[in-house]
């Protein structure tokens, strides 16, 4: 079992999240190579790349998801390498799913209750939570809706309200806008600003870029399990290796 290093509860000093070399294989494959990234508090960073760049393994070691095969993370102070997504989520770290996946049987609200429950607030403080979740996430009105009835669009805000409702220090997003409309994408990202306005910081993965920016201050570009990029999004979205990574060569 991994032993979380640093005294519990103490405030973050400079960057919220931080990682050092950080690498994953899977058997003989390298997915994440010698990644070091940083996350200030109530920062909006976007990552971008094309498909197999390693986006959502890095999501996945950064959550909890599975254990770093090399190097380290360091959220709010504390060295938390290989530590389970239900303890990172204890701390204030939660990441969504590309695909919804509400607890089955439950409506729309008792979903969102589960998680402020078993977030910061407890089993007391998880119905007012709930509702203050639901208001922000503006899925309030279908909160008595069998979560497996609702439409995508729904679906996606019910994922991003039970991920908010465990109230994150750092929310991860991993493509949240897929399979919306455009219309429905500016619906998310309206959510998306009220959540980072509230002081959650937020690495959101998403091959919709137009939508990105509109949330993102600083981007990443990832190729072939590493960082090729990071900077404003202008100046990354006009670099000559992001242009060969997305195109192939001789584009830029």
């Amino acid at each position: 079992m991994t032993t979380i290093s640093g005294e519990i509860g103490a405030p973050a000093c400079g960057p919220i999240l931080t990682t050092h070399k950080l690498s994953k294989s899977f058997g003989a494959l390298r997915a994440l190579s010698d990644v070091t990234l940083t996350l200030r508090p109530g920062e909006a960073v976007g990552i971008v790349g094309p498909n197999g760049a390693g986006k959502s393994t890095l999501l996945g070691a950064l959550s909890g998801a599975f254990e770093p095969s090399n190097g380290s993370i360091t959220f709010d102070g504390r060295n938390v390498s290989g530590v389970t997504s239900d303890q990172m989520c204890k701390l204030g770290l939660v990441c969504t799913h590309q695909i919804p996946k509400p607890f089955g049987g439950l409506t729309t609200f008792e979903n969102v209750r589960v998680a402020a429950a078993f977030g910061g607030v407890g089993d007391a403080g998880a119905d007012e939570k709930a509702y203050e979740t639901l208001k922000l996430c503006r899925i309030l009105p279908i909160a008595n809706r069998e979560a497996e009835t609702l439409g995508l669009l729904d679906r996606k805000r019910l994922e991003v309200a039970r991920a908010v409702a465990t109230s994150p220090k750092v929310l991860l997003l991993d493509e949240v806008g897929g399979g919306l409309t455009d219309a429905e994408a500016d619906e998310l990202v309206g959510i998306i600003k009220a959540i980072r306005a509230s002081g959650t910081a937020i690495i959101w993965i998403e091959h919709i870029v137009h939508v990105l920016l509109q949330v993102a201050e600083r981007l990443i570009c990832m190729d072939a399990g590493r960082i090729i990029a990071n900077g404003a999004p202008d100046a990354v979205m006009k670099d000559p290796a992001v242009m060969k990574a997305y195109l192939g060569h001789g584009v830029a």
